[in-house]
């Protein structure tokens, strides 16, 4: 089996639209995918440049559940990037920039665990690019940065060992691993989410 590493962000569930929006605009510039609306808790709508199951018909998330979503996204060339993408030429665009993808996002809106907060979890596609994920600066800020624009509480880097990294908390860059020195296990980490409007959501069952 190959590596499936993952960045997951953990948003307010009413951050959804906004969460999807922001991502839309790290999105290759191409007209070769036919964007797809989606209907999220609520009623709302979304228009993503994205196919789900590598389709494009709507989907409709208006009682919950999950999104899957099959993505690109734009990050920057460092290092790590250009040794992911070996001897295929890059694409770079004007900001420095190059696709990559496919990258699975799946979305599950208000979980039982924390039903406060609903998660975007980016799976990488493959081996090479679970390593790209672990390795690299660029894809890291990506995420991180994604988690600030979409009002997002918390973003970790799950890279399948004993421990998962903390790369964003409460509105700051972190360099935590759960375990760890500040939180023992995940239910620590949960309960130190901060959500303004409702106050951090505690995990139940975790150890």
């Amino acid at each position: 089996m190959g590596l499936d590493y993952s960045y997951e962000i953990y948003t307010p569930a009413r951050n959804v639209t906004r969460a999807l929006t922001e991502l839309a605009r790290l999105a290759p510039r191409t007209d070769r995918v036919p964007p797809l609306t989606v209907t999220v808790p609520g009623g709302g709508t979304v228009v993503v440049p994205f196919t789900s199951h590598f389709r494009s018909e709507p989907v409709d998330c208006s009682t919950g559940g999950t999104l899957e979503l099959d993505t690109a996204i734009m990050v920057g060339v460092d290092d790590a990037v250009r040794e992911f993408e070996g001897g295929r030429g890059l694409e770079v665009d004007e900001l420095g920039r190059v696709a990559i993808g496919y990258v699975y996002l799946t979305v599950r809106f208000a979980p039982t665990l924390h039903p406060r907060h609903a998660s975007l979890q980016f799976t990488a596609a493959t081996s090479g690019m679970s390593r790209m994920f672990e390795r690299s600066a660029s894809v890291r800020a990506v995420f991180t940065d994604l988690t600030a624009a979409a009002g997002g509480v918390c973003c970790v880097l799950d890279t399948e060992s004993h421990t998962v990294q903390v790369c964003w908390l409460n509105g700051r860059p972190a360099r935590e691993t759960v375990p760890g020195p500040r939180f023992a296990n995940c239910r620590d980490l949960v309960a130190a989410w901060a959500d303004p409007g409702e106050g951090p959501a505690v995990r139940s069952g975790d150890s």
